[in-house]
C-alpha cells in the first residue's frame, strides 16, 4: 500500500481569487467565466440558481446583478499563494496541483501532530488564518483523496475503492486536477449511454476492453476508479546539476522583468533536461528575495512540464513574491536570486514525440529564439496570432506578444450573423485599403493590391444603377458588373445578404443609433472572389472589402 495523502480543497477558489483581485464584497453575487461558460461562482450567486456550465448571459439572466470576472490562472496562483504558505509551519512537502488544491503525504503529518483530527484542526485554521475555508480529503491514493476533499470524507486505510464504489461517473468531470475536463466530459457522456453510473461499474470493467474502447483518456479514468496505486515516485533519479541558477544583478523589482529571465531560466532547465534524456514531473521554484528571506513552492503536474509551463508557474509565483502577498508578513521585495529545481522526473520517451521526430527539438530552440529576441527589444518585438470569437474575418484573429495567454480566450458561439466557412485567405487591417483589378483574364492575376482607399466599390445594374442593401436585408437590385478603382469588371456570381446587428446598444460615431451591417459574396469575372460590406439601407455604391477569396 502506497503511503496516504491527505488533499485540501478551497471551494469555488477562482470566484474567491475574483474576488480579492478586484476588491468586491463578499455579500455580492460572482462568477467566474471562460469558454465553456461559468467556471466558478460564489455561494451568494448559487443560491440564486447560477450553476457551473452555464452560459454567461444565462447566469445573468438568472442574477441581473451578477458580478462577472474572466478566468485568470495568473490571478488565481497569486492569491492562492498566501494560503499556501500559511500551510509551511504546519504541514511539510505541500504540492500545489492547481490554485485551490493541494496534497501533502500524512504520514509524517499524522506523526508529528498526534492524529487525524489533529492534522484536520491544524489544517482548518491555519487555511482560516489566511482568510478562506477549505476541506481536507484523506485517502491512500491521491485521486481519491482529492475526490474525498469535495466532501470533507476520510478514509481509513484500504477504504479508496469502496468510497469511490458508490461515486457518480460524473466525479471525474469535477476537479480538472485529474485530467483534461473535456476528454473526461466525453468519456462521461458515453459511458452514461452506455449504461454505467457509478465508478463501481466502470472499475467492474475489464482493463484490456476499456483501453480498447475508450483510449488513453478512460484508461487513466479506469486506473481511478480502481483505486490503484497512482503515479508511485519516479524511479529514475534525476540528473546531477539539473537545477538552474540566476543571480540577479540588479535584483528584480517589476513582474515583467522577472517574467522575462523566467522564460529563458524554463528554456535552459528543459534545455538541461532533454540533454539528459527525462522530463519533470515535480518542479521546485525558490527565490531569494532581499532581507535573506528564501521562499519556495513545489508544483506537481499530472503530465511532463513544458517551456511554456514551466514559465507560467514561475511567473504565477514571482508576481506573489514581488508583491509580497506570498511572504510571511507580507512584506515584498526584489528578488536577488532564482532557483529551478526538477524533483521528480521520468523518461523522456514517455512524452509523444512530434510527428518529425526532432519537431520537438526545433521548437524549443525556436521558443528560445524568440524569447531571446523579447529579451532584447520588449515584449511587443514578438507577436503571434491568436483566434478569438467573433462574427467578422478580422474578429476572429487577435495578436498578442508571444507567450501571453488571451485574457478572453475562445467562444465558440453561437455568434448569429457569423461569417460563414471557409474564411477570406486575405483580411485586411481596417476599411483603409482597396482592391486592383488588374490586365488579364486569368483570375490569377486579378490578386488585389493594398492600395489606399480612394472611394468605395460600387456594384451596378445592367441599367447602371448602384446596388446597396435595403432596410428589409435584401439587395436592391440584381449586381451585373463591380466597379473597382475606376475599372468595372462583370459580376460571375453572389451571395444573399446577410444581416449583422450587434452592439446595438451602443451609438455609433458621432453619437448616432448603431445601424446593422450586410456581408455579401462576390466572384467578379477576372478577380478573386471578395467578402464585401456595406451599412443597411446606406447610399448604394458605398460597399467595403473586407476580406479576399484568393
Amino acid at each position: 500500500m502506497s503511503a496516504r495523502v491527505m488533499a485540501v480543497w478551497c471551494p469555488d477558489w477562482p470566484a474567491v481569487a475574483a474576488a480579492r483581485g478586484g476588491g468586491h464584497g463578499l455579500h455580492l453575487p460572482l462568477a467566474v467565466v471562460g469558454p465553456r461558460g461559468v467556471l466558478a461562482c460564489n455561494a451568494v450567486a448559487r443560491a440564486v440558481g447560477v450553476r457551473r456550465g452555464l452560459r454567461r448571459r444565462e447566469a445573468q439572466f438568472r442574477c441581473p446583478e451578477l458580478v462577472v470576472a474572466p478566468a485568470d490562472p495568473s490571478r488565481d496562483a497569486v492569491w492562492f499563494e498566501p494560503v499556501v504558505q500559511a500551510l509551511d509551519a504546519v504541514v511539510p512537502g505541500i504540492e500545489v496541483l492547481r490554485p485551490g488544491l493541494f496534497v501533502f503525504s500524512a504520514a509524517g503529518a499524522l506523526r508529528f501532530h498526534g492524529g487525524v483530527e489533529q492534522v484536520v484542526t491544524r489544517v482548518v485554521d491555519a487555511v482560516a488564518a489566511a482568510g478562506t475555508e477549505c476541506q481536507v480529503g484523506l485517502a491512500d491514493e491521491l485521486p481519491t483523496a482529492v475526490l474525498g476533499a469535495r466532501g470533507s470524507v476520510l478514509l481509513e486505510p484500504g477504504g479508496d475503492a469502496g468510497y469511490l464504489a458508490d461515486l457518480p461517473v460524473d466525479a471525474l468531470v469535477v476537479e480538472p486536477a485529474l485530467g483534461d475536463p473535456d476528454e473526461l466530459a466525453e468519456l462521461v457522456g458515453l459511458l452514461h449511454r452506455l449504461g454505467v453510473r457509478t465508478l463501481g461499474d466502470f472499475a467492474a470493467l475489464p482493463l484490456r476492453d476499456v483501453a480498447t474502447r475508450f483510449g488513453e483518456a478512460g484508461a487513466v479514468a479506469h486506473r481511478i476508479a480502481r483505486a490503484v496505486p497512482w503515479r508511485p515516485p519516479s524511479v529514475t533519479a534525476v540528473p546531477t546539476g539539473s537545477a538552474v541558477e540566476h543571480r540577479c544583478d540588479p535584483p528584480l523589482e517589476r513582474v515583467d522583468e522577472a517574467a522575462f529571465l523566467g522564460r529563458r531560466l524554463a528554456g535552459e532547465l528543459h534545455a538541461v533536461l532533454a540533454a539528459a534524456g527525462v522530463s519533470c514531473l515535480r518542479l521546485r521554484i525558490t527565490a531569494r528575495v532581499e532581507g535573506g528571506v528564501e521562499v519556495n513552492r513545489v508544483w506537481r503536474c499530472s503530465a511532463p512540464l513544458t517551456p511554456e509551463g514551466t514559465a507560467d508557474r514561475l511567473r504565477w509565483q514571482l508576481e506573489g513574491w514581488l508583491t509580497g502577498t506570498a511572504i510571511a508578513g507580507g512584506a515584498g521585495g526584489a528578488v536577488t536570486a532564482l532557483v529551478l529545481e526538477p524533483v521528480e522526473v521520468v523518461p523522456a520517451g514517455r512524452v509523444q514525440e512530434g510527428l518529425w521526430g526532432e519537431a520537438g527539438l526545433a521548437e524549443a530552440r525556436v521558443h528560445r529564439a524568440l524569447v531571446r529576441v523579447q529579451g532584447l527589444l520588449g515584449p511587443e518585438a514578438v507577436r503571434v496570432p491568436v483566434e478569438v470569437g467573433g462574427r467578422g474575418p478580422d474578429d476572429r484573429v487577435r495578436s498578442l506578444p508571444y507567450g501571453d495567454a488571451p485574457a478572453d480566450p475562445v467562444a465558440e458561439g453561437p455568434w448569429p450573423g457569423a461569417l460563414p466557412a471557409p474564411s477570406p485567405s486575405v483580411v485586411w487591417p481596417g476599411p483603409g485599403y482597396r482592391l486592383e483589378i488588374r490586365e488579364g483574364g486569368d483570375p490569377a492575376s486579378g490578386v488585389v493590391a493594398r492600395v489606399p482607399l480612394a472611394g468605395g466599390v460600387v456594384l451596378r445594374t445592367a441599367a447602371g444603377a448602384a446596388v446597396g442593401v435595403g432596410p428589409r436585408g435584401l439587395l436592391t437590385g440584381r449586381p451585373e458588373a463591380v466597379e473597382i478603382t475606376g475599372r468595372r469588371c462583370a459580376v460571375a456570381g453572389w451571395s444573399r445578404p446577410w444581416l449583422i446587428d450587434e452592439a446595438w446598444w451602443e451609438p455609433g460615431p458621432g453619437g448616432a443609433p448603431r445601424r446593422p451591417k450586410a456581408r455579401i459574396q462576390l466572384v467578379p469575372e477576372r478577380a478573386a472572389a471578395l467578402l464585401l460590406c456595406c451599412l443597411v439601407g446606406d447610399e448604394p455604391g458605398s460597399w467595403t472589402v473586407e476580406g479576399v477569396y484568393e
